[in-house]
């Protein structure tokens, strides 16, 4: 190869790759990468002694070496098997003033006739009202590690914050970032497409930045379960998120490239 051949590559090269960034020229993205349950909340239970929280750390590790790769400041709520409270996770998120928060979680069926048959991926995002009883089932399971179950709060308080939330850009980019992870979820993995769903989940309550729950497959279903335990299915899940976070973050930049920039002051007084 000619040395004019060899510059050529490495100036392709650069052109190619594109950090992770918050913003046109700005700082990397900071990602949130929340891997469900932990120590004595083992979550749901797969086949043999797999377990949920064993499968959203994996995860976790290896979608953040993929963010990380791709030039993301990423960080995990935990980072082994601990037991880290939900209100922990969100004030972490908060604290590190995280771009974006994605937690991990693995779903399950409670009979065995259900668990035998039901599979597939679901990517939710924060919502008052669930899509309907099957989402709130999942909100609920998800929830019972929350300071107060959803029928001790009575709803009210989370309500009226949601009420709000539903009119703030964070809300609309949750749900941007869920539509941007989900088809490429079911594209790698070949899985059943369960849909993108809204839930109350507590977790996503309070994060002050785009957030959504990513329930990566039914550990409880025979089949699904296992190959939710293979590294490389793994791999795939990883893989899958990743693209779907660079995509949503392009776009992200775009957007804020594009609006008019403020100026201080320019408001009818």
């Amino acid at each position: 190869m000619t040395s004019s051949s060899r510059s050529l590559l490495f100036l392709l090269a650069c052109l190619c790759w594109v950090p992770v960034t918050a913003g046109a020229g700005e700082r990397p993205a900071r990602i949130v990468i929340d891997p469900g349950h932990g120590g004595l909340k083992e979550g749901a239970k797969g086949p043999g002694a797999l377990r949920e929280k064993e499968v959203a750390l994996q995860i976790a590790h290896r979608l953040r070496s993929k963010l990380e790769a791709a030039g993301g400041e990423v960080y995990l709520t935990r980072e082994r098997d601990a037991l880290v409270s939900l209100t922990e996770r969100v004030e972490m998120t908060n604290d590190h003033g995280a771009d974006l928060f994605i937690s991990i979680h693995a779903n399950s069926m409670p009979t065995p006739r259900m668990r035998a048959r039901t599979e597939g991926v679901e990517t939710y995002f924060l919502s008052a009202s669930a899509s309907g009883e099957a989402a709130l089932a999942v909100a609920d399971r998800e929830n019972s590690e929350a300071p107060m179950s959803r029928a001790a709060r009575g709803d009210s308080t989370l309500a009226l914050i949601l009420d709000d939330l539903v009119r703030t850009e964070a809300h609309s980019d949750s749900s941007r970032l869920a539509y941007a992870i989900h088809p490429r979820l079911v594209s790698r993995t070949r899985a059943t497409d369960r849909g993108v769903q809204q839930a109350p989940f507590f977790v996503l309550s309070g994060v002050e930045c785009p957030a959504v729950l990513v329930e990566v497959g039914y550990i409880s279903h025979p089949e699904e379960g296992l190959k939710l335990g293979r590294g490389d299915y793994q791999e795939k899940l990883a893989e899958a998120i990743s693209e779907g976070v660079l995509a949503f973050l392009k776009d992200t930049r775009r957007r804020d490239a594009a609006r008019p920039a403020q100026v201080a002051g320019s408001q009818t007084p």
